[in-house]
């Protein structure tokens, strides 16, 4: 797994950390009982603050990805099925989201964005 942080993203680092590690699991690359580099290894190779990778690991546990084994480190987590479909939930309502606001700036009414959905929906 190969993560790439910028000090030029507008998000921090941890979330960077957290956002690939994540990403990484919920496609598959990360598989089940998978050992993560450690916290000191990853940040080393990172070449960012031991503490910032905490975090993101912290913020993975906490969130069902994960689970560290005192002594042993940290690995993925089974996947919840009921989290990756509200991961997906959430993605795609941001999606949508956007595309709403972007048809309505262009002065597509709402019954035309209802048209366009069943349209691509059909897969016409």
């Amino acid at each position: 797994m190969q993560i790439i942080v910028s000090n030029a993203s507008d998000k921090p680092i941890y979330e960077q950390v957290y956002t690939q590690i994540k990403g990484a699991i919920l496609r598959g690359e990360a598989k089940e009982g998978e050992l993560l580099p450690s916290i000191r290894a990853l940040a080393k190779e990172l070449r960012i603050s031991a503490i910032t990778t905490k975090r993101a690991f912290d913020d993975l546990e906490r969130d069902g990805f994960i689970y560290t084994v005192p002594g042993k480190g940290s690995f993925v987590a089974a996947k919840n099925r009921e989290l990756v479909r509200e991961e997906h939930l959430k993605g795609a309502e941001e999606k949508f989201a956007e595309g709403i606001s972007l048809a309505r700036a262009g002065g597509i009414s709402d019954g035309e964005i209802g048209e366009l959905f069943s349209l691509l929906l059909k897969g016409e």
